[in-house]
């Protein structure tokens, strides 16, 4: 890989990871359109751990009153009950999904989950579900000439049942073209939850998911040595800047705007992917580069 590749697949990796539209999908198109190689499933975990970072500096006094209350939990039953005590618990559990089915379906997310025909299905498909969703959310919001505005709900609602969904969401996003931001925000806005809410919950439980994987393959990388480290080291650099500027402005967007706008775009983008690929412009598969 080289160091122009790394800029450019940093930057798609930090300003799509928070978007609702798919960042490994981005990133293996942007190989794909560039007629790179793959940058691969391991790249993608060890750039992610460069938005992870991102998250954690932009959440951070949430996730310090998390992670204080949490463990005073453990041997104070006072604070059991405490909301950021709480939201400890339901980050964990709401990581089981991913967890589990991360490794169950390791084979398949490097190899045949990669194909640029599931990436485009992923894509519509989930676009129309977002659609959907953000639909209903904005009816409850704005409510109609017949209905009453309904109140959505928040954080301090959110319940073990709700954290498992969300779990179940984050984990479709083992698929490239389903996105983690967009799978577990619609999930989110279908139990009733604000946008700010579902997002919110989705970036921090994201944290969990993206270290360990990102661990994982950076373990992996070490021991077989077939990374480029400078240009990746390079690239995680860039996600995590570019990351960081795409969290605070997204926060601010969701807060008074419909998502309709990344659900038309996912919408084309599959539909150009899929016309590409049966005319044979671009393969549905590539080789991943044993330089990562």
């Amino acid at each position: 890989m080289s160091w122009f590749e790394s800029l450019i697949l940093g930057l798609v990796q930090g300003l799509t990871e928070f978007l609702p539209v798919s960042s490994s999908a981005h990133l293996r198109l942007t190989a794909a359109f560039s007629g790179w190689e793959d940058p691969g499933a391991a790249f993608t975990a060890i750039t992610q751990i460069g938005t992870e970072a991102a998250v954690l500096i932009y959440f951070r006094k949430d996730i310090g009153r998390i992670l204080s209350a949490w463990t005073r939990s453990l041997y104070d039953k006072a604070w059991r009950g405490d909301h950021d005590a709480r939201m400890g618990w339901l980050v964990i559990v709401g990581s089981i999904p991913i967890g589990v089915l991360g490794v169950t379906l390791k084979d398949q997310i490097v190899g045949p989950f990669r194909d640029l025909r599931i990436t485009a299905t992923m894509l519509i498909v989930v676009g129309v579900i977002m659609g959907i969703a953000d639909r209903i959310a904005a009816r409850d919001e704005t409510g109609g000439r017949h209905r009453a505005a309904k109140e959505r709900k928040s954080l301090k609602e959110l319940g073990v049942r709700d954290g498992l969904i969300f779990g179940l969401c984050q984990a479709m996003a083992l698929v490239p073209g389903v996105s983690r931001s967009g799978a577990t925000i619609t999930g989110g806005l279908f139990m009733g939850f604000t946008r700010e809410a579902a997002a919110r919950y989705s970036f921090l439980l994201a944290i969990p998911a993206v270290l360990a994987s990102g661990g994982y393959e950076l373990k992996d990388a070490m021991e077989s040595g077939h990374v480029s480290w400078g240009p990746t080291i390079f690239a995680t650099v860039i996600a995590f800047v570019s990351g960081y500027a795409v969290i605070a402005w997204f926060m601010k967007f969701i807060s008074t705007k419909s998502f309709m706008p990344f659900v038309w775009y996912r919408i084309a983008l599959g539909i150009v992917i899929i016309v590409l690929v049966t005319f044979g412009v671009l393969s549905p598969h590539a080789a991943e580069s044993a330089g990562g």
